[in-house]
């Protein structure tokens, strides 16, 4: 069987640091989830939060994949934050700068009084406070929504980032360097008819991902 576990390039990019896996899962907010279905590959974007030592999944019940893995399916969950793009003198040469982090394992699913709990600690993840601001999930909605958790544990995840910029020129007039990206929360756009304030929930997400000075 394949070693998934060791990293065979580039080494000195990979970090069992959990520090790092822990600050790329807190700043963002999406993740894409795959395994097998029927001898098919499948993969599907979501929304996902950190919450200690386990993340936080959840997707309708009508969603047939999902129901694959409560049935105990094994998973991948890769998450990345492009960080900047590195121009070299060649297309070759050129890079990005980047934190990525796959996890593996076995989701399990929660119900009752957890599943509503991880749900709000799901939301309040995304959009801090935000919970004391709307009304409870009713327990219908609960019920047509999966949760589910992927625990991280030691030796289920490999994390995976470049800094830095290109080469050193040589002669020749070119430009390089490296231009920064960053996930950035735009000017709020309230919903038409909306007389309400913009709620401290959305600062908290505005401050939480902000334009570069």
């Amino acid at each position: 069987m394949t070693d998934l576990s060791t990293p065979t390039r580039k080494p000195d990019r990979y970090t069992e640091d959990r520090a790092r896996l822990d600050e790329l899962l807190d700043s963002m907010p999406v993740g894409v989830l795959s395994t097998v279905v029927d001898g098919m590959p499948w993969s599907v974007p979501l929304l996902v939060a950190r919450d200690g030592d386990r993340v936080l999944l959840h997707g309708s019940t009508g969603a047939g994949a999902l129901r694959h893995l409560v049935a105990g399916a094994p998973l991948t969950l890769t998450v990345v934050a492009l960080d900047g793009l590195v121009l070299a003198e060649s297309a070759f040469d050129s890079s990005a700068n980047y934190r990525s982090a796959v996890l593996r394992g076995t989701a399990v699913e929660i119900g009752g009084e957890e599943a509503w709990q991880g749900l709000e600690r799901l939301t309040d993840r995304l959009l801090p406070g935000r919970t004391t601001e709307i009304r409870a999930s009713t327990r219908r909605e609960v019920a047509a929504t999966t949760c589910l958790v992927l625990p991280i544990e030691e030796g289920s995840w490999l994390f995976k980032s470049r800094t830095g910029g290109a080469d050193a020129p040589s002669e020749r007039s070119v430009w390089t360097g490296v231009v920064p990206l960053r996930l950035v929360a735009g000017e709020p756009e309230p919903t038409p008819g909306t007389t309400a304030p913009t709620p401290a929930s959305v600062h908290a997400v505005r401050a939480a991902y902000p334009a570069f000075p």
